[in-house]
């Protein structure tokens, strides 16, 4: 499927759907005259959810005036979307995609035995911090939300508190928060969860806690389960709590771990989560601890220690509050390779087996989110992505899990988990004998040169340049089977071709 999906991007400017802002209620939408979800078509697009995005396309753009791309919000601005160009180009090439096998799939799940509609939930964080939030991430199809982390002590926040990198079409690559935890008191929370659980019989409710002692920790859990939480999570990672057995602090200590991932074992019957932290280099004795004590299952990861770059002009740290700045919690799909790396090691630890992993950290399409689902994660959170684009991503991120299994033909979303787990091995066994070249695709090669000054400055001078047919020619004698020419064409004109053994 992927190999078709790619050919099928080629076949229109992905850069130009980067530029779309997927805007609140679209203009373009609106202007259809054919009555098409243009918007809905580009978002999908823009997710990845190819398949979904031809489903969509009702409308025939051949002999239209675009009127979507003369409503596009861009063009007060800047150059709008060729709106028409990418849907003649969909429509045109909508065969190379492949087809369904099967109709139906399942891609209920659960969380330690807790059923799940879905592998989708809020993490905890802002976005999942009142009733109304999590009411309106519901109705969106939210499987779930683990609630912004609950506490008895007060939170006093700063102001800015978040700053961003970017890609060039402006979306972030990755975020940084210094924020704490909920503000509301426990008693406004466990509310909130009565309110919830009454409305919405079938979502789960997650409860997010961090105590300050063991009492805490287990009181807290005990009101959780009385007011209708569904699953405990142990908050052991918050980088913006580093005082005395708080936040992070606990995460990065076995003692502390199993100690008070003991003490909420003693308030509920619920299953138990772990929140556990990146900033560690190694998660699994960390992870065993929390096992000892009790737990049910590990959720990760948490944000990693960060400082995002220092503003030019002002010479401070960002987000700067008064001239000053702290180290934070940085996410976002920058993170999604730290974060399958941990989910890797969690789920090959056969001590752990058994144990649910709840992953996180940088899932903003439902290929991210099948790649956690491959390497073991049992059920997925999501904050970063749904801060920039809305509780409205989870469309794509069902449609476009539900028609990748149809195209598989694997009819439960269980039978995906760890999938790939067993393809991750030590450094000893990874095969080191055979070189697998690289191969142009001259028919795509437009030229730029871009692999021969790679291969020249960044790898093993194996590629020339011919400067008046501007095609590069590979020196096989000279070729390592790097690849790095392959990554870094644009144009996707560099293929894999026959392994051989070394000599």
């Amino acid at each position: 499927m992927e190999h078709s999906a790619e050919k099928f991007v080629s076949t229109f400017d992905k850069s130009e759907v980067s530029k779309c802002m997927i805007c609140l209620d679209p203009p373009c939408t609106k202007a259809c005259p054919q009555h098409a979800d243009i918007g809905s078509i580009l978002k999908s697009l823009y997710f990845r959810n190819y398949i979904g995005a031809v489903d969509k396309l009702s409308c025939d753009c051949t002999y239209c005036n675009a009127p979507c791309g003369k409503a596009c919000v861009l063009n007060d601005i800047n150059t709008p979307v060729d709106i028409r160009g990418i849907l003649i180009q969909v429509k045109k090439n909508a065969g190379i995609l492949p087809v369904r096998k099967i109709q139906q799939v399942d891609l209920s799940t659960d969380i330690c035995g807790i059923k799940l509609e879905n592998p989708f939930l809020l993490s905890s964080s802002v976005v999942a911090s009142s009733y109304d939030m999590c009411k309106r991430a519901f109705e969106a199809g939210w499987a779930g939300a683990s609630f912004k982390t609950i506490c008895s002590f007060p939170q006093h926040e700063t102001s800015p508190r978040f700053s961003a990198i970017r890609h060039h079409s402006n979306a972030f690559c990755g975020f940084k928060n210094i924020e704490q935890l909920s503000d509301h008191s426990v008693e406004e929370n466990m509310h909130i969860f009565e309110k919830l659980r009454e409305e919405f019989p079938t979502k789960v409710i997650v409860a997010s806690i961090m105590g300050q002692n063991e009492q805490e920790w287990t009181d807290l859990a005990a009101k959780c389960e009385k007011a209708g939480a569904s699953v405990i999570e142990c908050n052991f990672s918050c980088p913006n709590m580093e005082d005395d057995d708080l936040g992070v602090t606990i995460g990065q200590s076995p003692e502390l771990v199993e100690k008070f991932t003991r003490a909420t074992k003693r308030g509920t019957k619920l299953p138990v989560l772990t929140k556990l932290t990146p900033n560690i280099t190694d998660m699994v004795p960390i992870a065993l601890a929390a096992k000892r004590g009790g737990a049910d299952g590990i959720a990760a990861i948490n944000t990693i220690n960060s400082i995002t770059g220092v503003d030019i002009d002002t010479l401070v740290a960002e987000p700067a509050v008064r001239g000053k700045s702290i180290i934070g919690g940085y996410s976002g799909n920058a993170v999604k390779p730290i974060a399958l790396r941990f989910i890797s090691d969690l789920s090959r630890c056969e001590e752990l087996n058994g144990m649910h992993i709840s992953g996180m950290g940088g899932i903003e399409t439902w290929r991210d989110a099948l790649e956690f689902l491959l390497l073991g994660s049992g059920s997925l959170q999501i904050t970063t992505a749904v801060m920039q684009y809305g509780y409205r991503i989870i469309d794509d991120l069902i449609e476009g899990l539900e028609v990748y299994m149809k195209c598989k033909g694997i009819a439960s979303v269980q039978d995906l988990v760890g999938g790939a787990a067993g393809t991750v091995v030590d450094h000893h066994s990874i095969e080191r004998d055979t070189i697998l070249y690289p191969v142009f695709d001259y028919e795509l090669c437009n030229g730029c040169g871009r692999c021969y000054i790679s291969c020249m400055d960044g790898g093993h001078q194996a590629i020339r340049f011919d400067e008046e047919t501007r095609k590069p020619m590979l020196i096989g004698s000279k070729c390592v089977g790097c690849h790095l020419c392959r990554l870094v064409c644009a144009g996707k004109a560099i293929k894999t071709a026959r392994k051989v053994v070394k000599k």
